[in-house]
């Protein structure tokens, strides 16, 4: 009887292990791969070290939130320690057999520098999936240059666009499903900056550096999977950042015009290169500058000498220019760019009681009577807002799998306590038969249904999902009025990432109108913005870019205002050098001169645009 009993026993526990279904999902982590095992109820760790042939000790290590016991639902870590594949790795030597068997089926690939994984599955139109199961020993998020990739001959072209992204955004996902507490894994859109996603997570460009071990802006690429603090954990504020602004309480200072009888000196700091590598960004705002500093010599008269420094990106560098002759003796100084590299450079204006400009940056920590910043308080973004969430309006935020959470959060400061609905979107293909009577999650008209004025607040973070949610928008309205079922009256609060969305059609902005917030409008049929694009490639050989927009603001404003506004600190004066307005306001006697005027952008249906 005992011995049925043990034997019952080891059967049962027999079956408990091999009861466990061994994932297929594998990611790189920081170097390592990794199953990803989604706990079942009832699993044990055992049963999981003997699924996957690993040691209990080695996936507590890989995840410490198993601490106390194994969760239903949870998503683990396992490291892969074998690995099987039809394809031999490409570092390992082949026989001549395996070399003719490769070069019958698979093309090669040697990675470019900088080059992404999504770059080289949008090359060969090839599912992302085939080439990360047919090259299993490479990190999808980590490529080096020369690296020998196989790309299999019969699914070349056999992948849309947006078949590739959704599946990088998938892996993506995987990624987050299992990444280490406080970070957060995110793809880079076309458009995005070092500077810009430093500043939308809150965190310097350093530490986003150090994050993506030793990432430089330079290398920044669409299309690359990086790492970004967890935006839902919390964060802990370190010491230096607690303090009080490191510049305050300093004194008032009276700023004189300068006499047209002699040049203005003028030092622009710009970070130029980073380990030697050009920033083109930083050079098209340099370009810009020259051109605001011809129309101001040709259409006031106004002399200007300027001298460029090229910061380097280094603190380092800053301390050695504050004791350069031509800094020291400068009359107005435009930069640096980033804001802890601004101390020293607004310490010696407070001495030389000359104004100082952040072109970029909002400050939050340096504070001073000679600082004039010409980004807009994030704060004061949604001052133009009320008529869109007046109490009349039906609100509906409008979710998808993945959130902007920046843009949500800004959202809902807005909304206060205004009542808002929520919407999950699901896009269904066109291709899937629903049953009947069953409700397409993709069509958005039961949104429309009423005779409400309704405001639209899309949360999506990818490009895919916004463009087909506004397509959404826009063929429900279509169809509702070709029915005769209604006239539905809507707008769509967009966030300003969007602008920088290659592959979305801007006629759906107008189908929706989309209001848009911004810190800077160049729209570029404009008579003004053809002159200047037109004078810029002619002087460059190339169209310009927002910097170059910038740095010529930088130029018209206050080099001219040098020799007059300068002694009225820009106070009640408004500037619209191309399109976008500035109005420079004080809150105390010795803080920054802010400028307080953001950007709000109507689209209409009628295919005009207009600014506020």
């Amino acid at each position: 009887m005992k011995k049925c009993c043990v034997a019952l026993l080891l059967l049962l526990w027999a079956l408990s292990v091999s009861a466990i279904e061994k994932s297929t999902t594998k990611v790189f982590i920081n170097g390592t791969k990794y199953y990803i095992h989604a706990v079942e109820a009832g699993e044990t760790l055992y049963a999981l070290s003997k699924t996957y042939a690993v040691s209990e000790e080695l996936i507590r290590q890989h995840n410490p939130s198993i601490a106390d016991g194994l969760k239903a639902g949870e998503k683990l870590r396992i490291p892969v320690v074998e690995e099987h594949t039809a394809a031999p790795k490409s570092e390992q030597p082949r026989s001549k057999a395996e070399e003719k068997r490769l070069r019958k089926t698979f093309a090669t690939h040697y990675v470019a520098q900088g080059e992404t994984l999504y770059a080289i599955a949008r090359r060969y139109e090839i599912a992302v999936k085939t080439i990360i199961e047919d090259n299993p020993s490479i990190d999808p998020t980590h490529l080096s240059l020369n690296q020998e990739i196989l790309i299999r001959k019969k699914q070349i072209g056999k992948s849309s666009e947006e078949q590739t992204k959704e599946q990088w955004e998938a892996y993506t996902e995987q990624l987050n499903s299992v990444a280490s507490e406080g970070e957060d894994y995110y793809v880079v859109q076309a458009g995005d900056t070092f500077y810009s996603l430093a500043r939308r997570v809150g965190i310097t460009t350093e530490e986003l550096s150090a994050l993506n071990d030793g990432l430089q802006p330079t290398d920044l690429k669409a299309g690359a999977i990086i790492k970004l603090p967890d935006p839902n954990a919390p964060v802990a504020v370190p010491e230096e950042k607690q303090q009080e602004p490191i510049i305050g309480d300093r004194p008032m200072i009276d700023f004189r015009a300068h006499c047209n009888c002699d040049p203005l000196r003028v030092a622009l700091l710009l970070p130029l290169t980073q380990e030697e590598r050009p920033n083109e960004n930083y050079m098209a705002f340099y370009r810009g500058f020259l051109l605001g500093l011809d129309s101001v010599r040709t259409q006031y008269g106004h002399s200007i000498d300027l001298n460029l420094f090229d910061t380097k990106r280094s603190e380092e560098r800053i301390t050695e220019l504050v004791q350069h002759e031509a800094v020291r003796t400068a009359q107005l100084i435009v930069g640096p760019v980033y804001e802890e590299e601004m101390t020293p450079i607004v310490r010696l204006a407070e001495e030389k009681q000359i104004p100082v400009v952040s072109p970029l940056a909002h400050m939050t920590r340096v504070k001073s009577d000679v600082l004039f910043q010409m980004a807009p308080n994030p704060e004061l973004k949604y001052e133009k807002a009320d008529d869109l969430i007046a109490a009349d309006k039906r609100i509906t935020l409008i979710y998808t799998e993945r959130t902007d959470k920046a843009f949500e959060q800004e959202m809902l400061a807005l909304l206060g306590d205004r009542t808002y609905e929520k919407y999950q979107y699901e896009y269904v293909h066109p291709s899937v038969k629903l049953k009947e009577g069953e409700i397409n999650p993709s069509d958005l008209s039961p949104l429309l249904q009423n005779d409400d004025e309704h405001l639209f607040v899309v949360m999506a973070d990818n490009e895919i999902e916004v463009d087909r949610i506004l397509a959404a928008l826009a063929s429900a309205d279509t169809n509702i009025r070709a029915r005769s079922l209604g006239n539905p009256n809507y707008r769509v609060i967009g966030n300003s990432r969007w602008n920088r969305y290659n592959n979305i059609d801007r006629t759906i902005f107008f189908k929706n109108r989309v209001v848009f917030f911004t810190t800077y409008h160049a729209k570029r049929d404009s008579r003004c913005i053809v002159d200047f694009d037109r004078a810029y490639l002619q002087a460059f050989g190339s169209l310009p870019s927002l910097y170059a927009y910038r740095g010529y603001d930088a130029a018209m404003i206050f080099t001219r205002a040098m020799f007059n506004d300068i002694e009225y600190d820009l106070e009640d004066r408004r500037y619209e050098p191309l399109q976008t307005r500035y109005r420079f306001e004080q809150e105390e006697p010795t803080s920054n001169h802010n400028n307080t005027n953001w950007v709000r952008v109507n689209y209409h249906n009628n295919f005009t645009i207009s600014v506020e």
